[in-house]
């Protein structure tokens, strides 16, 4: 730690390190100084840690907040860059910020309507920021731009069953993986006609907008954190992708009346058509009917890290196909 933060000549020396336990991947830190707090972020994910791509990153992070959007810029050291290799490993410091996560549940209605906007200033922004535009390239995203097909998907059910068959001791989460990976393939039996066609037009994404990356303090967004899958894909899918993990209920419903909030500004802050809409909803839908990565986590990996959110996820997929047309609804009307 007294390595690292001599690079930094405002830093001053270390009085407290603590974890920050939100969050699946990479290790943040509240690091408290003789002048003051910190946020320290450890990059050692393997798909995100090259201090190169990071200092991309956080280029445009600056570049987004001379634009009025809330982010928490990583301050430089005395080289002049944002990320400090000691070690071999990579860290970035950035202010604390005194905030809070909320979801959905804890947003008023027009609270999800500023939700939205945000998110479409941020894409908005980002098409200004970061050439070439995104619409004219390529997607190159951590998701594939073809849709999953069910094949592939009916051959990892059986193995994630023979998976859940043999362990021992058998528990509840695997009577309820078990219960979700029959349905589930019977779903899919039942609409594999429906698998939609490669996405539409693609621009710069945050890549990973959810709850435990915007903090809120006194009301109101203060800044959006974690910037690793930064990338360019087809941008209503992510709109969709985040109200799903914003706005679902603990039973695995959407609350509707929010989405219809959160999508209408979102429509107007990126300049993103119904249609466009419309049809991200058909593929974020495919791809969560075709997704089991809480369960390759915990069988594959038998990383139980995301096991808590499995129970809602899973039952969003159910009734998300037995109300797609009012879900399509929420997020065109």
């Amino acid at each position: 730690m007294g390595a690292l933060l001599r690079l930094y000549d405002a830093a001053g020396a270390p009085l407290a390190c603590e974890p920050v336990d939100q969050g699946l991947l990479n290790r943040g830190y509240r690091l408290c100084t003789t002048r003051g707090r910190y946020f320290l972020k450890h990059h050692f994910d393997p798909d995100t840690a090259d201090p190169a791509a990071i200092e991309r990153r956080h280029r445009a992070t600056q570049r987004l907040a001379a634009l009025g959007v809330p982010v928490a810029v990583p301050l430089a050291h005395r080289e002049g860059r944002t990320v400090a290799v000691v070690g071999g490993h990579a860290y970035a410091l950035h202010p604390w910020i005194d905030g809070g996560h909320r979801h959905g549940g804890q947003l008023t209605r027009s609270e999800s309507a500023r939700l939205g906007a945000l998110l479409g200033a941020v894409h908005a922004c980002l098409e200004r920021v970061m050439p070439p535009k995104g619409r004219t390239r390529p997607a190159t995203s951590p998701h594939p731009v073809e849709s999953a097909d069910p094949a592939d998907t009916f051959t990892l059910i059986d193995e994630l069953l023979a998976r859940v068959r043999r362990h021992r001791p058998s528990d509840a989460f695997d009577a309820l993986a078990r219960h979700r990976l029959r349905e589930r393939r019977v779903l899919l039996e039942r609409h594999a006609d429906r698998r939609p066609p490669p996405g539409g037009p693609v621009g710069w994404v945050h890549g990973d907008f959810h709850p435990f990356n915007l903090l809120y303090k006194d009301g109101a967004p203060a800044a959006i954190v974690d910037w690793d899958r930064l990338g360019v894909q087809p941008r209503a899918e992510e709109a969709v992708r985040a109200a799903a993990i914003f706005f679902v209920r603990p039973a695995g419903a959407l609350d509707l009346p929010k989405v219809r909030a959160y999508a209408r500004t979102y429509r107007r802050a990126a300049d993103a058509t119904p249609a466009e809409l419309a049809a991200a909803v058909r593929r974020v839908w495919w791809e969560r009917l075709n997704d089991f990565w809480m369960l390759r986590w915990h069988y594959e990996r038998g990383d139980t890290r995301a096991d808590c959110q499995f129970p809602a996820a899973s039952a969003l997929v159910v009734w998300w196909t037995r109300e797609y047309d009012a879900v399509c609804d929420a997020f065109t009307g």
